[in-house]
């Protein structure tokens, strides 16, 4: 897995609805190809958005010819999802990452593939990948007109 900073515009038109997952999925690839120069079989391969499937960041299956790894997905994302409210530095939402799933190697066993297993190991490696980005913690700043 490796783990990058999103493009800026990327993130606001994730954050206008232009990309999502609500999106037809067409229309989706389109943008991202013609917007962001992103390969089509690569913006076909967007496995979930952020919390709830809402916000700037994803995780993209850029594996090739791994067996099984569709029945590990849902438990990739559910760690993803665990990894996102609480990020590794200050335990608060995470931003404007993209994680892309490159290489996995699989029990044999079907047993040990299933969301007990999965999703902690996830979730670990989503942590450890989120402090290999150049983390910052953004101040809050709050504007009050009395």
């Amino acid at each position: 897995m490796e783990a990058i900073m999103m493009e800026k515009g990327l993130t606001e038109a994730i954050d206008d609805g232009r990309i999502g997952p609500t999106n037809d999925p067409k229309v989706r690839y389109m943008t991202l190809a013609k917007e962001f120069g992103w390969d089509k079989q690569l913006a076909k391969k967007i496995w979930c958005f952020g919390l709830e499937s809402i916000g700037p960041n994803m995780v993209m299956d850029m594996c090739r010819g791994v067996q099984y790894l569709n029945e590990i997905k849902d438990s990739v994302v559910v760690g993803f999802q665990l990894a996102f409210k609480t990020e590794a530095l200050a335990e608060e939402n995470m931003c404007c990452i993209c994680f892309k799933v490159c290489d996995v190697v699989l029990h044999a066993d079907a047993n040990h593939r299933g969301g007990g297993y999965v999703i902690p190991v996830a979730r670990m490696v989503i942590y450890a990948f989120q402090i290999t980005t150049k983390p910052c913690i953004l101040e809050p700043v709050y504007l009050v007109e009395i």
